[in-house]
């Protein structure tokens, strides 16, 4: 008996070991040097311009996956659409609330998270704000609640992602946003350059079910003043082997857009149409072809890694 438990330990520890020092690519069934991407589309929810915006990028062009935004008015719409589709569709983990006069809410009632609001109850416009004055415990139980009301809109979220980063940017909130991950068997996005900014070591976060996504593509307020097509072109001819993210965000430049982010000209209505014409184009497709590059899902990573 107790020889057996041996063995069985050496197994389970020898097949561990074999997933860490297996490629990401490996992992997935793709060849071990092969450039992997993900075109994620940010924001759903926010608007009926970004859910069709970012509906029709995902049927007919080549967004691969997209998040959407639980707290936000038109959740409803885009959950539907999730829970009747196959689209590669998570969750964009809210805490802040940035535009000038379209305001959200936490889903956790305001007295357990006193630190998620401002005065007036919403969300802080900064990602700085919630830095400043929330806890983990309150970042955890309103990102839990977020998942959680998403699973009672019939959504089966594909992964985890952070609006505005914020999640991130502190190792406490790090550590409640992987565990969140972990409690619903759901990937999250976790950089690989979240090591240099927080001085920690992923390595002891994580468990062989996650993934480190090796590269991060998305365009600067410089890139948008220069234009996005020469961005969103230099960019996808140097892709990299590895795992690299790529994030935009897809809606039309039209009155419910321009009222939303109204003095915001970065990621306003402007931007977001130009990142929904190149991404809906044949360009991008050709050039996808070209550099070799294997367009993928967090549907993958999840079925393949997280739930495996």
């Amino acid at each position: 008996m107790k020889t057996r438990v041996i063995l069985l330990l050496i197994s389970f520890y020898t097949s561990v070991a074999y997933c860490q020092v297996k490629s990401i690519q490996e992992r997935l069934g793709y060849p071990k040097n092969a450039k992997l991407l993900i075109i994620h589309a940010d924001d759903l929810g926010i608007s009926h311009s970004e859910n069709i915006a970012s509906i029709t990028a995902m049927e007919k062009g080549c967004v691969s996956s997209a998040s959407m935004m639980v707290p936000c008015p038109w959740f409803p719409e885009i959950a539907a659409y999730a829970q009747s589709n196959s689209a590669d569709i998570g969750l964009h983990l809210t805490l802040t609330s940035e535009w000038k006069y379209y305001k959200c809410r936490p889903i956790t009632a305001v007295a357990n998270v006193p630190g998620l609001v401002n005065k007036n109850g919403f969300f802080y416009s900064s990602a700085d704000s919630v830095l400043q004055n929330a806890t983990a415990a309150e970042v955890e139980e309103e990102i839990s609640n977020q998942v959680k009301r998403a699973l009672l809109f019939g959504v089966q979220p594909t992964h985890l992602d952070a609006h505005m980063g914020t999640v991130l940017y502190r190792a406490d909130f790090l550590k409640a946003y992987i565990k969140t991950g972990h409690q619903f068997s759901i990937p999250v996005f976790i950089p690989r350059q979240l090591e240099a900014l927080l001085k920690v070591k992923l390595d002891t976060m994580i468990s062989d079910k996650d993934v480190i996504v090796d590269n991060i593509l998305t365009a600067s307020q410089e890139d948008f003043k220069k234009g996005m097509k020469n961005f969103y072109t230099n960019g996808i001819k140097n892709i990299k082997p590895g795992l690299t993210y790529l994030i935009i965000h897809t809606a039309y430049d039209n009155d419910e857009m321009k009222a939303i982010t109204m003095d915001h000209p970065d990621w306003g209505a402007a931007w977001r149409q130009q990142d929904f014409d190149f991404f809906s184009g044949t360009e991008c497709a050709k050039l996808l072809k070209e550099n070799n590059i294997y367009v993928i899902t967090w549907k993958e990573i999840r079925d393949k890694i997280t739930r495996k």
